[in-house]
């Protein structure tokens, strides 16, 4: 027997998700009317159309910016979209001081873990190693140690990578996870572009 779907049901899991009706109907109606699941279900799609438009141009956008209450750290972030409409969009606007103030805080050094220069994951390699080996490591698995400390070092330092700095409003998600459902929700690909940090005195 197929479980009824009410329109207030439908209407509540859009206005938790940011997607459309049809869609949501579809979600509740595959998750047998269990809002959790089809919530998760509309996160699952949304993340697998956004990395489909994840080739799509991106001409339009903003420029945020975020200075501490303390005026000795800032910081400006670039978000690209596709469309004037987006760029205008208040998810959208928000995203970008998010980011922006994650920036502050967090000072990222690289927006992806790919813009990390060969040279410095070279040398964090180098003196991953030889900690390693000064510890006595066995050394069938250093390499493997060593290739793990570098992934960490790297996601450490890469934007997109970091959990955001306000983790209870963003229920723990990275960047690059705040980045996808935004994508998902105003159905645009959504880009960090570049940054800025400042810090008095640096």
């Amino acid at each position: 027997m197929s479980t009824k779907i009410s329109a207030a049901d439908v209407k509540a899991l859009r206005d938790q998700t940011g997607a459309g009706m049809m869609d949501c109907k579809s979600a509740l109606a595959e998750a047998e009317g269990d809002m959790e699941r089809a919530a998760e279900l509309l996160r699952v799609k949304g993340q697998a159309s956004a990395a489909k438009r994840s080739d799509r141009g991106t001409s339009e956008g903003v420029v945020a910016s975020y200075i501490h209450a303390n005026k000795k750290v800032g910081a400006m972030v670039e978000v690209q979209c596709e469309t004037d409409f987006v760029a205008r969009n208040e998810d959208f606007s928000e995203f970008a001081y998010e980011v922006a103030m994650h920036v502050a805080a967090a000072a990222p050094k690289v927006v992806s873990t790919e813009e990390i220069p060969e040279e410095e994951v070279a040398e964090e390699r180098r003196l991953f190693l030889e900690k390693a080996l000064e510890d006595g490591k066995p050394e069938n698995v250093v390499e493997k140690i060593v290739e793990g400390q570098v992934a960490k070092w790297a996601r450490e330092i890469a934007l997109l990578e970091q959990v955001h700095v306000n983790g209870d409003k963003h229920d723990g998600k990275t960047i690059e996870q705040m980045r996808e459902e935004l994508a998902a929700k105003v159905g645009e690909n959504v880009v960090i572009s570049r940054f800025a940090y400042f810090r008095i005195g640096e």
